[in-house]
């Protein structure tokens, strides 16, 4: 493989994981150690990623601005967010009353809810509320200004409503997920309807696939520190010094 080449699939995997380590890096390319760490410093010199401590970091994203439709959402990392919905159902107990966020993999949940679970569901989505009441479970959707991008309840009186819940679990989305900034979205009345309902939650679960992680959108509404993360695969190691993460799909070694 020529260097130019090789360097260029390097940027490339940074990119797309976040952080990679040397080992990583040369199991992927399948050259030596010492070849990947003299790509890494000479790509650091040029500006193209961050030499960090054993391994190379992609270089900031800047703030994403972007809010995609729940059409374009559904149709993005299916088989991943399958596996994060179908883990997470697992955590649903009779006894519980739990805050279901507007989202396409909070959505999938759903699907996966035994038939007959006697749970309290409580959404700020359209299409969630629909589906609670199709599949026969107790759900109250709560009231406010109604969001057509994202088909989510959001506002003043929404915030209102939930001050009066105590949930044992929430089960939220979150756009963007970074060491700096914590968990973002693009929008400031879901960032308040999220951060309501962590003030108001027992244990608060955060469902984001790979693509999420270090990422920043425009407003912070959480901590890493005070949420369990639920994921397909967390390739930055620096994420699980932060907090409790659950990769559904890391083999084991």
């Amino acid at each position: 493989m020529l260097l130019r080449e090789r360097q260029e699939q390097l940027i490339r995997l940074v990119n797309e994981y976040g952080v990679l380590s040397v080992e990583e890096l040369s199991d992927k390319l399948n050259v030596s150690k010492a070849t990947i760490r003299r790509d890494i410093n000479e790509l650091d010199q040029t500006g193209k990623l961050e030499k960090v401590f054993g391994g190379a970091t992609a270089l900031s994203k800047g703030i994403n601005t972007i809010e995609y439709d729940m059409n374009f959402k559904s149709n993005s990392c299916i088989d991943e967010k399958d596996a994060i919905a179908r883990y997470s159902a697992t955590l649903i107990q009779s006894t519980d009353i739990i805050f279901i966020d507007s989202g396409s993999t909070t959505l999938k949940v759903l699907s996966y809810v035994p038939k007959g679970c006697p749970a309290t569901f409580v959404t700020n989505g359209i299409e969630h509320a629909r589906t609670l009441v199709d599949l026969g479970f107790n759900s109250i959707l709560i009231g406010g200004r109604l969001k057509a991008r994202t088909e989510a309840v959001v506002g003043t009186e929404s915030i209102r409503q939930l001050d009066k819940f105590n949930f044992t679990k929430c089960f939220l989305g979150t756009n963007g997920i970074s060491l700096t900034a914590g968990l973002t979205t693009p929008d400031s009345e879901e960032a308040a309807v999220k951060e309501k309902v962590l003030s108001k939650s027992y244990i608060s679960y955060i469902l984001a696939d790979h693509t999420k992680f270090n990422m920043v959108d425009a407003i912070s509404f959480g901590s890493i520190e005070k949420s369990v993360i639920i994921t397909d695969i967390c390739h930055d190691k620096r994420y699980l010094d932060k907090t409790i993460i659950k990769e559904v799909l890391r083999k084991e070694d």
